[in-house]
């Protein structure tokens, strides 16, 4: 009796930390809702068809996009990173992509890969409002903040070489005959974990280069302008798949 109560145990501790460990990955690989249209599955095909250079005033990258296709390290599939030659050594704006369709309130789902310590990018939500991806620093400007506004409420970062996944609701400023009524408002859930709950996002950091509104009243002349989900280049192997996006009316 003693030998099968034990052997029940290990059974159930093995059955709960599989539970868990799958319940843990569920973030990744989550397929497009109803309504949502997928944006970048990994190949350069989806990248071209989907996305564009967003040229702002410190674009340098040459068409056709040079973010290139490579192998993920995990499991062999597809992947593009953000690693553009134009933007060598942290110059952002140079050759960031957005997505050629434009969104006001959306939901949308990102993975991303680190490949080497201190890999830099973004998402930017209206191609205005940053969602950091930095390893290796944990700040106003480290991963996951709302970027030098909000840090996570706790770390859910799966660290170099192991794939990430950002699930977002954005709720954009709101507008009346013109005028700002109610900033931009984000909902982050990072690996499964909710790290920002409905945060007010202030204004665009950066400056010009930044994206829309950068340069518009030092980043506070919010307009009501609709904008794409962006990704930064900045010199750094930060790979991408599995991105959509889901316009709410």
């Amino acid at each position: 009796m003693k030998r099968f109560t034990l052997l029940a145990t290990l059974l159930f501790v093995v059955a709960f930390s599989l539970a868990s460990l799958a319940q843990q990955a569920s973030y990744l690989g989550t397929k497009p809702p109803k309504g949502a249209k997928l944006y970048l599955d990994g190949t350069k095909e989806s990248l071209h068809k989907n996305w564009k250079y967003w040229e702002g005033p410190r674009f340098s990258g040459e068409m056709p996009i040079k973010w290139p296709e490579t192998t993920d390290p995990v499991d062999g599939k597809k992947a593009i990173s953000s690693n553009d030659p134009a933007g060598a050594g942290g110059k952002y704006g140079a050759a960031d992509i957005v997505t050629k369709d434009e969104f006001r309130d959306f939901e949308a789902h990102v993975e991303f890969l680190i490949l080497k310590e201190k890999g830099n990018s973004g998402v930017y939500l209206q191609n205005r409002y940053e969602i950091q991806i930095l390893d290796g620093d944990y700040g106003l400007h480290g991963m996951a903040a709302v970027i030098n506004e909000k840090l996570p409420s706790q770390q859910a970062y799966n660290g170099v070489g192991k794939w990430n996944a950002y699930d977002i609701k954005f709720r954009a400023a709101r507008f009346e005959n013109g005028k700002l009524t109610e900033k931009a408002r984000v909902t982050v859930f990072f690996n499964g974990v909710k790290i920002h709950d409905n945060v007010e996002i202030q204004q665009v950091w950066g400056g010009p280069n930044s994206g829309i509104d950068g340069g518009n009243d030092g980043g506070k002349g919010i307009t009501d302008t609709p904008g794409g989900l962006k990704l930064q280049a900045e010199g750094h192997d930060v790979l991408y798949r599995n991105i959509w996006i889901k316009a709410v009316k």
